[in-house]
């Protein structure tokens, strides 16, 4: 199974906001490293796909969070879209945008 851990940065703000937890770079990385130190996780998650904010983030003890799901056998993947845009003079159909772009974000 693969699952998408990076969050849309608004929805982890609101599941951040239902517990009374500040929205702030430190807590993403307690929140990500509590869920990828998880003993066992790579028994039932084969990849997760991050976000760039997750690919180059630390935890607090300092491993990369791609070493963390590494060490359980997890393949990280990121996100390279930049999301959907309606197109112009559309009925609101919308286009993946950022895969113009994709090669220089790359390197």
């Amino acid at each position: 199974m693969n699952c998408f851990v990076g969050y849309v940065p608004g929805t982890i703000k609101k599941r951040f906001d239902s517990i009374g937890v500040e929205n702030t770079e430190a807590n993403r990385a307690f929140y990500r490293d509590l869920l990828f130190s998880t003993k066992g996780l790579g028994q039932y998650i084969s990849g997760a796909i991050l976000f760039e904010e997750t690919l180059y983030q630390k935890s607090p003890s300092g491993v990369p969070m791609v070493d963390l799901l590494k060490a359980e056998g997890i393949i990280p993947g990121i996100k390279v879209d930049k999301g959907l845009e309606t197109l112009p003079l559309t009925d609101d159909e919308k286009a993946t945008m950022g895969l113009d772009g994709l090669s220089e974000r790359c390197k």
